[in-house]
C-alpha cells in the first residue's frame, strides 16, 4: 500500500520500531548534526533508527533525519518491501514507470507566502559541519527543473546554501541532469524555473538521489515504486509540478548566467567540498502544510544517510542493467559506504567464461561512468558485503601484473579530494577526468579446497550455540 505522504510513512517507521523521538530541546546550529553523527557511529546499522527532533530551540517545527537511509531496513520500509526484494522492485519501477496525475490542490498549499513574506529562515535548517560550513544548508532538497526544449522533468538532490531570506546558492555538478537544464536556458539568456520539495512520500526522495537515464521522469518512477500514481499540483509562480502532499515547497528561478560563491560544505566523501561558483536561486514563493515537518539528510563522513541511500539507489541501477538488460550472471552489486557509495564498487558473478569479469566491469561503468574508481569483481562464493571476505578474495585470487587494469581519461568521482587541491575551482575542467582501477579477483584456474570444517558441522554448532555457554 502506498504511503500518502511523509507523515503516514513516519507512522509506519514508528510502528516498526524504527523511529526515535527526541523530546529534549536541541540547537539546530550544532546539536542536530552532532546527535545524528553519534547515532550513526555508535548504533549498529541493523539497529539504527530514524531520528525525530521534536523540540528545536526557537522553532515549532520538528526535524527528521535518517528516515530514508538510516539503514537498509529503513530503506526497504520506505519502499514497502523486504531488503532482499529492493533490487527487483527498483528494476521493475524503472522498466514500468507510472505517470503522475495532476490534481487541483493539496495540503502543500495550506499556507502560501509571496513577496516580502518569503523567508527561508523561518524553517529550522541545521548547520552540519560546524565551524566549516558558511551557514545552514538544505541537505534533502528534491529539486525540480524541466528541459526547456522538450518539457521533460528532472528531480535531483543538490546542496543548497541559505544566503538571504529569498536567496539560495545551489551547486549542481557537471554530470547531473539539472545542470543541463540550467545551461540550456543560460544559452538563451533566460532564467531557469525551479521548485524545491522538502518532505514528501519516501519514494520521491529515493528517486531524487538515484542516478537514472536522462528523460526518465523521477516522479513516474516514484509512482511505480509506490504502486500508485503520485499526485502533483501546479506551482504558484512557475510552470512546474510538485507533490501535492509535500511538507514544504520553495518556488523560484535560477538567475540567468549568474554565479556566486557558495560553500565550502561537508560532503559525502567525508571531506569538505571546496567553495564553488554556484547557481543563484531567487525565491518567489514558499508554500507549506499546517505544522510542517522539516526533512534533512545526514551527509558528511560515511557512514551516513547520504551514503546509504545513494549507494542502494546506484547499486540498483547497475544491477538492473547487468542482470535484466544484459543478462549477465551477476549475483550482487555493492558500492561500499567507506567509499562514499561512489569510489569503491564490488560485484560478484558466477563466471561462465574467461574474460567475463572485465565485461562486467565495463558494463557497470557504462551505467554511471563516474562511479567505481576502484572496481573489484569476485566469484559468487564471496559475500561482497563482508569486508573480510572481499579482502580475502583480493589477497589470494589476484596476480597484480595480470589481473589489474588501469584506465585513463574516465569521468571523475564527483567531489573526490584526491583529484585536485582544494585551491582548484570546482568548475575547472581538470576536475572532470580521472582514472579507474579494475581488479579481476575471480579464480582463473582450479583452486585447492577451502580450509574449513564441513558445512553441516558448522550448521550444527550454530544451532546449538548457546549450549557452548556463549
Amino acid at each position: 500500500m502506498a504511503y500518502q505522504d511523509l507523515r503516514e510513512y513516519l507512522q509506519a517507521l514508528e510502528k516498526a520500531g524504527k523511529l526515535k523521538r527526541i523530546s529534549r530541546e536541541v540547537d539546530k546550529d550544532w546539536e542536530i548534526s552532532a546527535v545524528a553523527r553519534v547515532a550513526f557511529q555508535n548504533i549498529p546499522e541493523k539497529e539504527r533508527p530514524a531520528l525525530m527532533f521534536e523540540n528545536v530551540r526557537g522553532y515549532d517545527i520538528p526535524v527528521v533525519v535518517g528516515v530514508l537511509g538510516g539503514s537498509r531496513a529503513i530503506y526497504a520500509l520506505a519502499l514497502n518491501t523486504r531488503i532482499e526484494e529492493i533490487a527487483s522492485k527498483w528494476a521493475q519501477a524503472q522498466k514500468n514507470p507510472l505517470d503522475p496525475v495532476i490534481v487541483n490542490t493539496g495540503p502543500c498549499k495550506e499556507n502560501i507566502l509571496t513577496g516580502n513574506d518569503v523567508n527561508i529562515f523561518q524553517f529550522p535548517v541545521p548547520v552540519w559541519t560546524v565551524g566549516e560550513d558558511p551557514g545552514p544548508y538544505l541537505t534533502a532538497p528534491f529539486v525540480v527543473t524541466k528541459d526547456p526544449e522538450t518539457g521533460i522533468r528532472n528531480v535531483g538532490t543538490y546542496r543548497c546554501q541559505l544566503k538571504e531570506r529569498d536567496k539560495l546558492g545551489v551547486w549542481i555538478n557537471f554530470v547531473q541532469h539539472g545542470r543541463r537544464h540550467v545551461e540550456m536556458n543560460n544559452a538563451r539568456n533566460r532564467p531557469t524555473p525551479v521548485a524545491i520539495v522538502l518532505g514528501a512520500d519516501p519514494t520521491v526522495g529515493l528517486t531524487s538521489v538515484s542516478r537514472m537515464a536522462y528523460g526518465l521522469d523521477e516522479f513516474a518512477v516514484a509512482g511505480s515504486l509506490r504502486g500508485k500514481p503520485l499526485e502533483l499540483v501546479k506551482c504558484e509562480t512557475c510552470d512546474l509540478e510538485v507533490p501535492a502532499h509535500a511538507e514544504i515547497i520553495i518556488e523560484g528561478e535560477f538567475l540567468a548566467n549568474t554565479l556566486e560563491k557558495e560553500g565550502p560544505f561537508g560532503e559525502y566523501p567525508g571531506y569538505m567540498g571546496a567553495e564553488a561558483d554556484s547557481y543563484v536561486m531567487k525565491i518567489k514563493c514558499i508554500t507549506y502544510r499546517h505544522k510542517p515537518i522539516y526533512q534533512a539528510f545526514l551527509s558528511q563522513m560515511p557512514p551516513s544517510e547520504s551514503s546509504c541511500i545513494r549507494g542502494i539507489g546506484r547499486e540498483m541501477g547497475i544491477y538492473k542493467h547487468l542482470v535484466h538488460d544484459l543478462r549477465l550472471p551477476v549475483k550482487d552489486v555493492y558500492l561500499l559506504e567507506s567509499g562514499g557509495s561512489s569510489a569503491y564498487l564490488a560485484i560478484s558473478i558466477k563466471q561462465e567464461h574467461e574474460g567475463q569479469a572485465k565485461h562486467v566491469m565495463w558494463a557497470a561503468w557504462s551505467v554511471d561512468p563516474t562511479l567505481g574508481k576502484f572496481t573489484v569483481v569476485v566469484d559468487d562464493d564471496i559475500d561482497i558485503r563482508d569486508p573480510f571476505a572481499l579482502n580475502w578474495a583480493l589477497s589470494y585470487r589476484v596476480q597484480p601484473h595480470k589481473d589489474v587494469q588501469i584506465i585513463h581519461g574516465t569521468p571523475a568521482v564527483r567531489l573526490d579530494p584526491s583529484q585536485a587541491s582544494e585551491e582548484v575551482p570546482q568548475l575547472d575542467t581538470s576536475r572532470r577526468l580521472s582514472s579507474k582501477m579494475g581488479i579481476d579477483a575471480t579464480k582463473k584456474h582450479r583452486y585447492p579446497l577451502v580450509a574449513l570444517p564441513p558445512k553441516e558441522h558448522l550448521l550444527k554448532v550454530r544451532e546449538q550455540w548457546k549450549e557452548y555457554g556463549f
